[in-house]
């Protein structure tokens, strides 16, 4: 089964502020309806395959809306992540394409080890981020998919710069099997520091680039 990679950036104390309980602005509810659409169509998508979590995409939005994450059940995991992604969704910038894995934890955990042996401290390495697990930044626990599928992972736009610099630092040392998707992360991630900068000047308050690994 192949995994597409997707990363976005937002601003982390505005998708908290929709998933926090109590009272919503005019403003805000029109996004939660524009959620609940994208739950809706998603639950539309996942009911055409047959497939039952115990626990539907819009009732998990609501959920989260309310500030809870508490229904109960094996499968209600991936209900919670996919509304999570609705908040993500309409909440953050246009997603960019970061590739397509069979097996994007391998993947990324040997070139961890890789990156390692040439000197990349652990908090800058793919795994680190890619699957630093978004949720619990959330003030509550969140169940997840028991097959670790869709992830969604993190990292402060402020060190986006420092993580493309080592990558960049060991490319020529890095084996042959890991320097294409080192050097993509690499350039993509110096673009989100370009842009960022950017967007600072202008006044905008993103600080966070959240990566999507779903099936």
């Amino acid at each position: 089964m192949s995994h597409v990679i997707t990363m976005k950036t937002v601003t982390l104390s505005r998708v908290l502020g929709y998933v926090r309980g109590g009272e919503y602005t005019a403003q805000q509810e029109e996004i939660l309806d524009t959620m609940r659409e994208w739950a809706r169509a998603h639950q539309h998508r996942i009911d055409h395959q047959g497939i039952d979590w115990g626990l539907t995409v819009p009732e998990a939005l609501e959920h989260l809306i309310a500030g809870r994450a508490d229904a109960e059940g094996a499968s209600v995991g991936y209900a919670y992540y996919a509304a999570l992604m609705a908040v993500l969704e309409c909440t953050g910038s246009d997603p960019v394409d970061m590739g397509v894995y069979s097996k994007p934890s391998t993947c990324f955990g040997l070139m961890d080890e890789e990156l390692r042996t040439l000197g990349v401290p652990a908090d800058l390495l793919p795994t680190s981020y890619l699957f630093a697990d978004f949720p619990d930044l959330l003030p509550y626990p969140v169940p997840s998919p028991t097959d670790g599928y869709p992830a969604i992972g993190y990292l402060p736009l402020a060190k986006a710069k420092a993580v493309a610099d080592a990558y960049k630092a060991v490319l020529n040392r890095l084996d042959h099997r890991f320097s294409l998707d080192a050097k993509l992360l690499a350039d993509k991630l110096d673009v989100e520091h370009e842009e960022w900068q950017t967007a600072l000047k202008y006044g905008h308050t993103m600080d966070l680039l959240v990566f999507c690994v779903q099936g």
